[in-house]
C-alpha cells in the first residue's frame, strides 16, 4: 500500500508498540441485532493471527449498545488485551432522536467508531445494487431487496455476505455518494440524514486488514 501513514490497526496502546507489532490486532464489532449485520460480518474472512473479530448480537438500543461496547472495551484492558478498534453497527430504527444523538456522543467520548445505517442496515445491502438517496420505509427495504436477489429476503440468512459481496465496490461507491449528497444539504447529523450510512468505513477497514500477509510470514 502506498505511503508510510500507519493504518488504525497498527497502531498500539502506549508502552506496547513493539510487542504489538509481532502479535494480532484485536478488533471488537458490536451489533445491535443478532442477525442481518452480524451474519454480515461474520462473512469477512480475517486472518484470525493478525486479527481477532467479535461480532456480539446484543440486540440493545443505540446508546446502550455504545455503553456495552464501552463496557467491553475497559474489560479488555483491564485484563491487558486492549482492541486496537472497537466498532458499534447500528439502525436508525424508531429509537428517539435523543438516544441516537446520545450514542454518538458516547462513542466520540470513548474513542469507539460508529457503522451506522438510517433507517435500516439493509440500506447497505441495496447500495451493492443502486444508489439511493431518498428515504423509504423499513418494509420497502425488504421489498426492494427480494426484486434485486430474486428470493425471499430473511434478516436471518446467514449467506447474506456471499449473496451480496459481488456488489461490494459499487455499495462503497454509493455509499460516498450518499456522504456527498448530505454535506452538499449542509446537514452534519447523522440521525437526520434520511438515508445515510457509514458502514462502507467498516467494511473498507476489515477489507485492508483481511489483506496483510500473516502474521508467521513476517516473522
Amino acid at each position: 500500500m502506498a505511503g508510510n501513514k500507519p493504518k488504525p490497526w497498527e497502531t498500539s496502546p502506549p508502552g506496547r508498540r513493539d510487542e504489538a507489532t509481532k502479535h494480532r490486532r484485536r478488533v471488537l464489532i458490536v451489533c445491535e441485532d443478532s442477525k442481518s449485520s452480524c451474519f454480515y460480518f461474520r462473512g469477512f474472512h480475517i486472518d484470525l493471527a493478525r486479527a481477532e473479530v467479535v461480532t456480539v448480537g446484543t440486540g440493545m438500543n443505540t446508546d446502550t449498545l455504545v455503553e456495552e461496547a464501552i463496557r467491553r472495551k475497559q474489560v479488555a484492558a483491564g485484563r491487558n488485551e486492549p482492541y486496537n478498534e472497537v466498532w458499534c453497527v447500528m439502525d436508525r430504527d424508531s429509537f428517539p432522536l435523543e438516544r441516537y444523538a446520545r450514542a454518538f456522543e458516547l462513542a466520540r467520548n470513548s474513542r469507539i467508531r460508529i457503522a451506522w445505517a438510517n433507517e435500516a442496515f439493509e440500506l447497505w445491502y441495496l447500495l451493492h445494487f443502486n444508489y439511493h438517496d431518498t428515504g423509504m420505509s423499513r418494509t420497502e427495504y425488504g421489498r426492494r431487496l427480494e426484486t434485486l436477489l430474486r428470493e425471499e429476503y430473511d434478516k436471518a440468512d446467514p449467506d447474506i455476505y456471499s449473496k451480496v459481496h459481488a456488489g461490494q465496490d459499487t455499495a462503497v461507491r454509493n455509499a460516498r455518494r450518499l456522504e456527498k449528497h448530505w454535506r452538499e444539504l449542509g446537514e452534519r447529523f447523522p440521525e437526520r440524514q434520511n438515508p445515510s450510512t457509514s458502514v462502507h468505513k467498516l467494511v473498507e477497514f476489515l477489507g485492508e486488514l483481511s489483506e496483510l500477509e500473516p502474521v508467521a510470514d513476517q516473522q
